[in-house]
C-alpha cells in the first residue's frame, strides 16, 4: 500500500463524509435562519426557540434524503471493500 493510495482513500473518506452530512447540516441552517428572521421581527429573544423547529427540520430532511444517504455510503463501503485486496497484494 503506497502513501498514495493512503492519501487516496482518506480523501474519498472525507468527501463522503461532507457529502453524507451536507443535507442534515444545510436544512439546519436555513431552519435557524428562518426562525433568527422571525425572532428578529417579533423582538422575541429566546435562545432555546430555535430547538424544535431545527430538531423537526433535521428530521424530515433525514426521512427524504436517509435512503440517499445510505445507498450512497453502502457503495462507497462496497468500493473500499473490493478495493482491499488490490492495495494489499
Amino acid at each position: 500500500m503506497t502513501p498514495e493510495s493512503v492519501v487516496t482513500i482518506g480523501q474519498q473518506a472525507l468527501t463522503v463524509m461532507l457529502l453524507l452530512a451536507a443535507p442534515l447540516l444545510i436544512t439546519s441552517l436555513v431552519v435557524g435562519l428562518i426562525v433568527s428572521v422571525l425572532q428578529a421581527a417579533t423582538q422575541i429573544n429566546e435562545m432555546t426557540l430555535t430547538f424544535i423547529p431545527k430538531l423537526i427540520g433535521t428530521l424530515l430532511a433525514l426521512v427524504v434524503a436517509g435512503p440517499w444517504m445510505l445507498t450512497f455510503f453502502v457503495d462507497y463501503v462496497r468500493r473500499l471493500f473490493e478495493s482491499i485486496p488490490g492495495a494489499v497484494g
